[in-house]
């Protein structure tokens, strides 16, 4: 059995309550860098929009392909 298949084996028992944690853990993870690290809060909105927009483009391209 190859990487993928185990993997895939393992995403099948993934529910949407494991998907809504894994996001609320990733954001707290985010908040905890931010924090700690305060340069990075004084980009201007700008930045995170930017950011926003390019790390959305795949993911929305690959939906509504």
């Amino acid at each position: 059995m190859g990487f993928n298949t185990w993997a895939n084996s393992r995403l099948e028992k993934i529910t949407w309550v494991d998907v809504s944690l894994i996001k609320i853990s990733a954001a707290a993870f985010a908040l905890m860098i931010a924090k700690l690290w305060e340069p990075l809060l004084s980009l201007h909105w700008f930045w995170y929009a930017i950011i926003f927009v390019v790390a959305a483009i795949k993911p929305t391209y690959d939906a509504f392909k």
